[in-house]
């Protein structure tokens, strides 16, 4: 008998595959990505990069400190709304928030995405926050 590591939600498992002739290739599986929880690394690590409290950035954003936590963990789907005040109190635009979630998503699922916003004028936008650029190409 010939076992085979097969790949099911992330955990691996060994299969009886019969005789080593029989053996099929087992098509790879790419983990369920929750976007809830891209955008909540995406702020969390937004806000630290800035050397900022989860208290400062929810009291900027009229945001109760327990929801952000929760938000910035994925545990809480925020509304477009809550997005926007979260992105204003950490002075970037929601767009620049969205297409670094993208990117990741795009990332995990294994697809190349051609960089759409120009490079210059990311990190212009970096240069005028005194941050690190976002996205670096």
């Amino acid at each position: 008998m010939v076992k085979q590591p097969v790949t099911v939600n992330g955990v691996v498992r060994w299969r009886d595959m019969g005789e080593a002739h029989m053996v099929q290739p087992v098509k790879e599986e790419h983990k369920m990505v929750v976007l809830r929880h891209e955008i909540g690394d995406v702020l969390r690590d937004v806000r630290q990069r800035q050397g900022r409290t989860l208290r400062e950035v929810s009291h900027s954003a009229r945001v109760s400190l327990g929801y952000l936590s929760e938000v910035e963990r994925g545990q809480k789907e925020a509304s477009s709304e809550l997005l926007s005040s979260i992105c204003s109190a950490l002075e970037i635009p929601l767009s620049l928030m969205l297409r670094e979630v993208s990117e990741r998503v795009a990332l995990a699922e294994g697809i190349a995405i051609p960089d759409t916003v120009p490079t210059d004028m990311a990190n212009e936008f970096a240069a005028t926050r005194n941050d690190k650029p976002l996205a670096s190409v």
